[in-house]
């Protein structure tokens, strides 16, 4: 009973202590990183975090903090006229808004919001923004399918940058739940997209991530410094040369290629390697799997919240087995499909949440072509 009472204690001081600490944070990151980066999720995450937990006049404090920031970033970058200042100056005026009606709800009604999923899944919204619709050049789309009410918010993640060496993308999976694995995918985000940009080739970046994950985890104690790990798979079209794909899997559910003729190959890792975060049991050189990318192709990654959904009989969803021979217009129709087909073999009782991430070539004037899969290292040949 006293250890519960301690660990709540501890939960308490991490949550009042957190919409500071992404303000301070926010700051840092938009001083620290070029242009096109934002600090708009730091400032948004803040205000809705002190929502359930301050008082009406603290929140009302935290939100026009979060809002004054913002404002006096702009204006110390000289990039207040621009419409895109504008565009986060007015979100986070209303993510603070929101705040303020969400703590008078929380006050009057007597409750305090103290559900872990609640704050955990506007943390993890926060630092798991969609990506846009079109990124160097191909379509782009991302979901984030949360579980049934009642369970916790998991570690799952997705993101994609463009970058000078292409387009690169991830899906992961953080082990754990609650606000330690939404804290786990903020550190795994991040240094994934300063990676992205910084090296050369997606080994390098899968390397960096294990770096990463490995000082993290000096930092913690009990099980996590001992057991705590991210399954990922790394993605990376390479600027100059989209016929082409490369991917990185550690540990992680194997991504599926889908074809414009309804066509689907899965991308089997030529070389099995352990989840990121666990050098200490065993390290070897990563070694990324190239593929062809055919107009109208599409790359789909995703967490094992799909792979391992279960109907009432207790049996997997085969993704594999269910797109097979599907066409979709795009990859928003792609996922959109799929989502719905989880839904329908589950009954809507998942028990995990999920990520998926759908990146496609756009067809172009390119003759048609005979399907061939060939992956570099030689997983197989399918002519």
């Amino acid at each position: 009973m006293v250890g519960q009472r301690a660990q709540r204690g501890t939960a308490r001081r991490f949550l009042l202590a957190l919409p500071p600490v992404l303000l301070v944070g926010g700051i840092a990151f938009d001083l620290a990183t070029p242009d096109p980066f934002t600090p708009v999720p730091f400032f948004s995450a803040a205000p809705l975090i002190a929502a359930p937990f301050f008082s009406l006049r603290a929140t009302l404090l935290t939100g026009v903090a979060a809002v004054v920031a913002m404002a006096g970033l702009h204006a110390y970058n000289g990039s207040s006229a621009h419409a895109s200042a504008v565009t986060e100056l007015l979100t986070v005026i209303t993510v603070a808004a929101l705040a303020l009606i969400i703590n008078r709800v929380v006050r009057r009604s007597g409750e305090q919001l103290a559900s872990a999923r609640v704050i955990a899944e506007t943390a993890q919204r926060a630092v798991l923004p969609v990506p846009l619709e079109r990124i160097g050049g191909l379509h782009v789309a991302a979901r984030y399918e949360a579980a049934q009410a009642g369970t916790f918010i998991g570690g799952d993640l997705f993101a994609v940058q463009d970058t000078p060496y292409g387009v690169r993308l991830i899906v992961g999976d953080v082990r754990g739940k609650g606000l330690g694995a939404v804290e786990a995918v903020a550190v795994v985000i991040g240094a994934f997209r300063e990676a992205a940009e910084q090296e050369r080739s997606l080994e390098g970046v899968a390397q960096r991530l294990e770096r990463a994950l490995t000082r993290e985890g000096t930092r913690r104690e009990g099980l996590d410094a001992i057991e705590g790990f991210t399954t990922a798979a790394l993605a990376e079209v390479p600027r100059g040369g989209r016929d082409r794909i490369r991917v990185v899997n550690r540990g992680h559910p194997e991504p599926l290629l889908l074809y414009a003729d309804g066509g689907l190959d899965a991308v089997t890792p030529t070389d099995a390697a352990l989840p990121l975060g666990m050098a200490d049991v065993a390290s070897w050189p990563d070694r990324a799997d190239e593929l062809p990318f055919p107009p109208g192709a599409t790359l789909l990654l995703y967490t094992d919240g799909l792979s391992e959904a279960r109907n009432a009989a207790g049996v997997f969803y085969d993704p594999k087995e269910r797109l097979r021979g599907r066409i979709f217009p795009g990859p928003d129709e792609l996922l959109t499909a799929l989502s719905d087909d989880v839904r329908r073999h589950t009954g809507g009782h998942s028990t995990d949440d999920m990520a998926l991430l759908a990146v496609a070539r756009p067809t172009d004037d390119q003759p048609p072509r005979r399907r061939t899969v060939e992956i570099v290292r030689g997983i197989r040949r399918d002519e």
